[in-house]
């Protein structure tokens, strides 16, 4: 057990961050050519049916029951099966953090101050909530304290006929600006979850932030896990928690490291007030860790979490970006859109001093109390390449453990690592050649399977791509281009064929308006996907990972007892 006994973490509450403001051989083608209010949860009344016991009662003149034999047993020692009880269907909510900002005065039992950011660092949000039927579903941007920034959609009126077009249209939010934490939510409609997602991308082109940092603004959650996380000298890397219910929550945080769980006094018991965000700086907790994961579990509200992680080496910046949560522990996780540059000159820059996180790894990071034997494959254009290293892999149990990915040749790729103990895992995306000149890092977080319409929000701006990957067999994926008029277009079709990697590029704009999204489905094997951003003439880098599609109508088990 590897245990750090440090002061309590410096940490910051607030209502809201502040701050100031392919075409190649790869390319898959085409087939065709303000007030408001504070969104509320919704909830309902649930009428449960009980089951009424019965009672036997045994007569007769001179009758005789011993011992009971001859009784039932009684109804408390019955197994009865659980009922599936129907509940409403909620909204759908996306929270998305602020601009990232820079960390000052990290020393332990400091509360962290952040320093404006520079002079060309913008932020922005762009999202898409999908309607059918010449419907959409009530729906708005809003600031945490409940502010409506951007009214979306009011909510249907009389609807359209029985026989009116099921057409898709959606309701968009174009590259909204944004200065501190922002939130998507869209009510539900007949009773169906709202289709609906957004991001959030920072740009910067001076200063210590210098690059491009996205992050798909995800639903709030009561358990989730956060794979990628430095504290060595020169990354800062700072948990974002939100809490934008209406329920206090109480945030406990397990730390994994390269030798072990972390036992971080300071980790248990923080509590993030409804409509508020906090701040933890992880050095605080676990310094030194080259290779950190984070387990965030909150009891009341659920909460949305986030690591901004910034990297400077010496007085060069090194990149910044969102980490997102990715996959459940699970025995099989899969990441797309992982961009690996040339590896001569990553191996000449990695072997630089202070440089030797600035090439591609994959993190692996096992919960449970067993070593795992993981399995990795990576599958780019061609098919299927081979890791150097060979390709299995012990990791260790409790820990976090590396696998370089050097020596893959350059390419856009899909990395997928099997096991029969279940694991945490995330990839490391870099971007620059050259030492001390500014770089950038991402991480590719573990995705979903993809479904049936998943809404994929495109950051606007700088070279945009939609990278797919098919495991074992062929997968057919269709995309459909939402606009900035409300338009979702006609769909086109990519055949995507196993153990192969596959990418989209997204033109700037779909007949007179500018694509900020794509409905996308599969059908077939296994397939994922990703958006991969990246900047014409410069290192910026980020990858963004679909997210699930929405779901309709949830039944909860219920059990009956006295």
């Amino acid at each position: 057990m590897h245990e750090h006994t440090t002061p309590a973490p410096p940490e910051i509450k607030s209502s809201g961050g502040a701050g100031k403001p392919l075409d190649d051989a790869n390319t898959v083608r085409p087939d065709t050519g303000d007030s408001g209010q504070r969104p509320q949860r919704q909830g309902g009344k649930t009428t449960f049916v009980g089951l009424a016991s019965a009672a036997m009662i045994l007569a007769g003149a001179g009758a005789v029951v011993a011992g009971g034999s001859l009784l039932p047993p009684p109804e408390s020692s019955r197994e009865v099966a659980a009922a599936a009880a129907a509940v409403p269907a909620g909204a759908s909510l996306g929270v998305c953090p602020g601009p990232a900002r820079l960390l000052e005065g990290t020393e332990a039992g400091v509360d962290p101050q952040f320093s404006p950011v520079s002079a060309t660092a913008a932020s922005a949000v762009t999202g898409a909530v999908l309607g059918a039927a010449g419907i959409l579903p009530a729906s708005r941007l809003s600031q945490l304290d409940g502010t409506t920034a951007v009214e979306i959609s009011e909510g249907p009126g009389q609807g359209t006929s029985a026989g009116a077009p099921q057409e898709l249209l959606a309701g968009v939010v174009a590259a909204r600006p944004v200065q501190q934490v922002s939130v998507l939510s869209a009510d539900a409609l007949a009773n169906q979850k709202a289709s609906a997602a957004a991001a959030m991308k920072f740009t910067a082109t001076d200063g210590d932030l210098q690059g491009t940092a996205a992050y798909n603004c995800h639903q709030p959650s009561n358990d989730q896990w956060i794979a990628g996380a430095s504290t060595t000298v020169g990354r800062a890397s700072v948990l974002l928690l939100t809490n934008a219910s209406s329920t206090p929550a109480t945030v406990s945080l397990e730390l994994f490291g390269a030798q072990g769980q972390i036992q971080a006094p300071g980790s248990r018991g923080l509590l993030v007030a409804p409509g508020s965000s906090r701040a933890v700086v992880l050095a605080g907790l676990a310094p030194g860790e080259e290779q950190l994961s984070v387990r965030v579990r909150s009891a009341g509200g659920p909460v949305a979490a986030v690591i901004q992680q910034s990297v400077l080496r010496g007085l060069t910046p090194g990149g910044v970006d969102f980490i997102a949560p990715g996959a459940a522990p699970a025995v099989r996780q899969v990441m797309t859109g992982v961009d690996i540059q040339d590896p001569a000159g990553l191996s000449q820059l990695t072997g630089k001093p202070g440089y030797g996180d600035a090439g591609p790894a994959l993190h692996l990071t096992v919960p449970g109390p067993s070593d795992a034997v993981v399995e990795v494959r990576i599958y780019g254009r061609d098919g299927q390449v081979a890791l150097p290293s060979g390709g299995v892999i012990t990791a260790k149990a409790g820990a976090v453990t590396e696998i370089s990915l050097a020596g893959v040749p350059a390419g856009q790729y899909t990395v997928a690592a099997s096991s029969d103990v279940s694991f945490v895992a995330a990839t490391r995306v870099t971007r620059g050649l050259q030492d001390g000149q500014p770089t950038d890092v991402a991480w590719a977080a573990s995705g979903v399977r993809l479904g049936s319409q998943h809404v994929v929000p495109v950051p606007q701006g700088g070279i945009r791509s939609l990278v797919f990957g098919a495991l074992d067999t062929r997968a057919t994926i269709t995309y459909a281009a939402i606009t900035s008029d409300g338009k979702v277009r006609a769909p086109a079709t990519a055949d995507i064929a196993g153990g192969t990697t596959s990418s989209i590029a997204v033109p700037e704009k779909e007949g007179d308006a500018d694509v900020v999204g794509y409905v996308v489905s599969a059908s077939g094997d296994a397939a994922y996907g990703a958006v991969l951003i990246q900047q014409d003439g410069r290192s910026d880098v980020s990858t963004l990972a679909f997210l699930a599609a929405a779901a309709g109508q949830e039944t909860v088990p219920v059990t009956l007892s006295h």
